[in-house]
């Protein structure tokens, strides 16, 4: 049962990673008050300290897991989300974007880590459910700092006891990781020989890039519902609305990717349909001056948002002669990369929205940007195989 409850702790602690980063960003206008900031560009940065937080921590990540490894490693990653929580009591902005640069560290660090510890602790035939349940985490937290957060702030009186709370609960967290938590070989087996793949080895390999720019842009739409619709108005439906309509419907993707991903065995069918929908109905959700059509395109922008996910993150630890240190380069590069192009992305649909004076062309700029799936999908290698039925069947078929 070791392997469930360490399973438990990383998704608990990556959802409250989501949940601290999601909550700062409802509570933006609040933050930049409480420091005298404005800004549309300026409000950003909230969000983007936390992003160049993740690229230099998922580079990190490989590092210190060959090092200290997985329990150690892991438990570096909670403190880090907990200090992020705790900088809320900071006495400037600065001190606050400082803060939050810890918080996306240690989350860069354990969503890295994921892959290793299931590639390790769970079979082959039940990473498909761990990797959607996995994938599902970021999407958890969003939904719970959205559902919470004013409630919370009603409560609790200011937006530093809504943020420090967190901190509280992830700390409670790392005393549980530290207890059970073990080391694990990393070269796939006890008795094979060391690990001695690294990012010079892992930058050689294309698939360690396309993978995180197809992913790149519908990163940045994702963090873009969240972090900038809630700051835009003339929709045609409230954006805070929309942004948990998207969320909610994004969990039952999750779980319908979760089915796809066990059942049908070719990876990239599911993410070029995800990735086209994924556009179609988001540019539906953002263009229409009807509720009840932007609400309808929101629930399946988010839906087909997620449906790909477990396909996306299965496919790696799939492929020929992968190992926890091999799949742990490739998800460093792999989210690094991507929060990166996101961080330039995000940044560039400020400017845009100040430049322009209209915000909601930071939406419409997302959007676009989402079809990097798509797009990238065609680069990727197939890592699923036909069964013998469904080739049996085809073969029928063409006779």
């Amino acid at each position: 049962m070791k392997k469930y409850l360490l399973e438990i702790l990383m998704f608990s602690a990556y959802a409250l990673f989501a949940a601290s980063w999601v909550s700062g960003a409802i509570l933006t206008p609040a933050i930049q008050s409480s420091f005298g900031e404005e800004g549309f560009a300026n409000a950003t940065w909230g969000s983007n300290v936390i992003t160049i937080a993740k690229i230099v921590g998922n580079l990190a990540a490989a590092a210190l897991l060959m090092r200290l490894g997985a329990k150690r490693a892991f438990a570096i990653a909670i403190l880090l989300i907990a200090a992020g929580g705790f900088g809320a009591l900071a006495g400037s902005y600065g001190a606050w974007l400082m803060s939050r640069l810890a918080l996306g560290l240690g989350g860069a660090l354990a969503i890295v880590y994921f892959a290793p510890v299931v590639l390790h602790y769970f079979a082959a035939e039940e990473r498909p459910l761990i990797n959607g349940i996995n994938a599902a985490a970021f999407n958890t937290g969003n939904l719970l700092a959205l559902l919470t957060t004013t409630a919370l702030l009603s409560w609790l009186g200011s937006w530093q006891s809504v943020v420090v709370l967190y901190g509280v609960m992830v700390l409670a967290l790392g005393v549980l990781w530290w207890l059970t938590a073990e080391n694990f070989p990393l070269s796939g087996g006890g008795d094979r020989p060391a690990e001695t793949y690294g990012f010079a080895e892992g930058c050689k390999e294309g698939f360690n890039w396309w993978l995180p720019l197809a992913y790149c842009g519908v990163l940045f739409c994702y963090i873009a519902v969240f972090a900038l619709f809630p700051l835009i108005d003339g929709f045609a439906a409230a954006s805070h609305h929309l942004s948990a309509v998207m969320i909610a419907a994004g969990m039952v993707g999750t779980v319908a990717g979760i089915i796809v991903t066990k059942r049908y065995a070719l990876r990239l069918p599911v993410l070029r349909f995800g990735g086209l929908a994924l556009v179609v109905f988001a540019a539906l959700m953002v263009t229409s001056r009807d509720p009840l059509i932007a609400y309808t395109a929101a629930a399946l922008a988010g839906f087909c948002m997620f449906l790909p996910m477990t396909a996306l993150v299965t496919l790696p630890q799939e492929l020929p002669g992968m190992t926890p240190a091999k799949i742990t380069v490739t998800f460093a590069m792999f989210w690094s990369i991507s929060y990166g192009v996101e961080t330039v992305l995000m940044y560039a649909a400020g400017l845009l929205a100040d430049f322009t004076g209209e915000p909601a062309t930071a939406a419409y700029f997302a959007v676009a940007c989402s079809a990097s799936l798509f797009v990238f999908s065609f680069l990727l290698p197939e890592s699923g195989k036909k069964s013998e039925l469904e080739n049996l069947e085809a073969d029928n078929a063409t006779a």
